[in-house]
């Protein structure tokens, strides 16, 4: 029998790990100049554009995967939040010309990952 609450959290962790993934995939294919460059403009070092990989890349697939979601998640968190720092920090509740929140796709990935954190994988995942 199906458990509603492991289903729904693993069609939070395909949803949110397999979006997030295609933006990790884009950087990869197409590097990092963009992320690399708003660094720069904060004085901070372009090398740590580098880490978007973690949060774009290795964290979806462990949350995907259901392995260490939490950190997996936890890893999210903190990409999602430099990014909203860095680059979106003047539209932190700005709408767009449809009505809605220019940044909700930021804030989807952002609270889906902390709703992980503290949901948790659920039964349909690796074993870790």
């Amino acid at each position: 029998m199906l458990d509603n609450a492991d289903l729904g959290k693993l069609i939070v962790r395909l949803t949110l790990g397999g979006l997030l993934l295609f933006h990790g995939v884009d950087k990869l294919l197409d590097g990092t100049g963009f992320i690399e460059r708003e660094l720069a403009s904060h004085g901070l070092p372009a090398f740590l554009a580098y880490g978007v990989f973690t949060g774009e890349l290795i964290a979806p697939l462990m949350v995907i995967l259901g392995y260490q979601t939490r950190i997996g998640a936890l890893l999210i968190v903190i990409n999602m939040v430099v990014a909203i720092a860095l680059v979106h920090a003047h539209q932190l509740i700005a709408l767009g010309r449809n009505g809605g929140l220019v940044l909700e796709l930021q804030y989807f990935y952002l609270l889906s990952a902390l709703a992980l954190i503290f949901l948790g994988p659920g039964k349909y995942k690796l074993k870790n």
